[in-house]
């Protein structure tokens, strides 16, 4: 009966190591994946709709140009719009960062945020190491 209830909890206190990491094995048949925390970063509208097209064309200039360095920078792996015009405006998947503080710090200093065009959701998403868009 002791080794029925220790084995539930041997489990639970895997997974908590596991996700207290930032990657951990997971096994599936023969097959062993290096699981990997990346930071999902929703981009929406933000509050401040009245600038002038003169301060949006800035706005995003620098918007893309603060993508660009995080990029280089080896901070994001994937990163664009969404289609669509409603509030979901596009993604940032953050990579070689350690917390959601730090992605929102990133962020904070993005041009589209600081002017209010676009707000960040930031969430601790897990995915196989090396994975790659098909």
């Amino acid at each position: 009966m002791k080794k029925l209830l220790l084995s539930p909890l041997f489990l639970l206190c895997t997974i908590g190591m596991a996700l207290a990491q930032d990657e951990f094995e997971m096994k599936d048949g023969d097959t062993t994946y290096i699981m990997k925390k990346y930071y999902f970063c929703l981009l929406k509208r933000g509050p401040n709709k009245d600038l002038d097209s003169l301060q949006l064309v800035d706005i995003q200039k620098g918007h893309l140009a603060h993508i660009d360095s995080l990029a280089k920078a080896g901070k994001i792996a994937i990163a664009g719009p969404f289609e669509s015009k409603g509030d979901m405006r596009g993604i940032l998947i953050f990579n070689n960062v350690s917390s959601v503080d730090e992605v929102i710090k990133l962020q904070s200093g993005d041009p589209a945020v600081k002017a209010g065009r676009l707000i960040v959701e930031v969430l601790p998403w897990w995915a196989a190491k090396g994975s790659i868009l098909p």
